[in-house]
């Protein structure tokens, strides 16, 4: 990749001046260009501007509204289930997070399910929305068909993300994982830079196992991690996405074309409201300590999910972020529209 490093204030507001073209109101663009932003200052690439100039095309087909605002559907008390209404993704999924731990701070535990909304971009940042406010969170969407059963020779499941994030006071831990090997977006970027995935990362069309990310892409063939265990928890978290919401599954989703219409659920946990803070700190840190003292093997370190964000963040932040040269280029583009 021809990288180039853009300091994060430039890159929130070249975005959100793009988005106010596009119609998105101020403080709206200003959070959305924020979360987009703030998934490269992370380290995750394979999420954050490289998937952009996509959802701007999907304003501009009306597959995402920029306008639409989440309405709720129904409420008892921990559990709400609100409608996306086809907007910003990243947006309803921050929105919906923001009720649950709203909600957590009152019953010790809140829980909201979304339907008819977009594609969230990454999924950890609302897990680290959780931590960043004290607070326990689990997300989870469906997507698109894109990874077989186990056994199956075409994509009938997705490839379903789950987040679970947990606060710590010296270092929130945070899960961020696709139920594919290698989340798309991650095949993306290495077909971008014309590698190969480190491991086999999906089937050809002959059923054969493969780390060539472009075949992978074309027949939606991405290997379930864990395999046959990946494959039925995308099952249970698209059934559990779709029957809380009321929302399409995955089988559903994409009928139209395009990956829309997507169902999520948001559960945040108060330690504070559920008396958990007096040993939460201490069990966590007993159970990392734990895990630190592994032997290892040679040039091989371990390391707890989360770990890295605050050291590439930081990074970051002092030399700015690296962006692919070209993907910039696409975006600098919108702004001469």
């Amino acid at each position: 990749m021809n990288d180039q490093r853009i300091s994060f204030s430039k890159l929130v507001n070249t975005l959100e001046n793009i988005l106010l073209k596009y119609g998105v109101a101020s403080e709206k663009a200003k959070k959305c260009a924020f979360l987009f932003a703030k998934t490269d200052l992370d380290g995750v690439r394979s999420h954050g501007i490289n998937r952009f100039p996509l959802f701007l095309e999907f304003i501009r087909k009306g597959i995402v509204d920029p306008t639409a605002e989440p309405r709720q559907e129904s409420s008892f008390g921990v559990f709400e289930r609100w409608d996306g209404q086809g907007g910003p993704g990243n947006l309803n999924a921050s929105f919906a997070m923001e009720r649950a731990i709203a909600n957590s701070e009152i019953f010790g535990i809140g829980c909201v399910a979304l339907k008819n909304t977009n594609h969230w971009m990454r999924g950890g940042n609302f897990g680290w929305q959780a931590v960043d406010s004290g607070k326990i969170g689990i997300c989870f969407t469906n997507t698109k068909p894109n990874m077989p059963a186990w056994g199956g020779s075409q994509p009938k499941l997705g490839n379903n993300p789950l987040i679970i994030a947990i606060p710590r006071k010296s270092g929130p831990v945070v899960l961020d994982m696709a139920m594919s090997q290698f989340a798309y977006g991650k095949l993306a970027n290495y077909a971008r830079a014309g590698k190969n995935a480190p491991f086999a990362a999906g089937f050809n069309q002959d059923g054969i196992l493969t780390q060539e990310p472009q075949t992978i892409i074309e027949n939606e063939l991405a290997l379930p991690a864990g395999m046959w265990k990946g494959a039925g928890l995308s099952l249970v978290l698209d059934m559990l996405a779709a029957v809380l919401s009321g929302g399409d599954s995955t089988h559903e989703v994409n009928k139209a074309g395009a990956e829309t219409r997507l169902s999520q659920v948001f559960i945040s946990m108060d330690p504070i409201k559920l008396q958990l803070d007096d040993w939460l700190n201490e069990k966590c840190d007993d159970i990392i300590q734990d895990l630190k003292s592994s032997r290892v093997f040679e040039g091989k370190q371990v390391l707890y999910p989360g770990e890295n964000v605050m050291i590439t963040r930081q990074e970051n932040l002092e030399m700015g972020i690296p962006v692919d040269g070209s993907i910039w280029n696409q975006i600098l583009k919108e702004l001469e529209k």
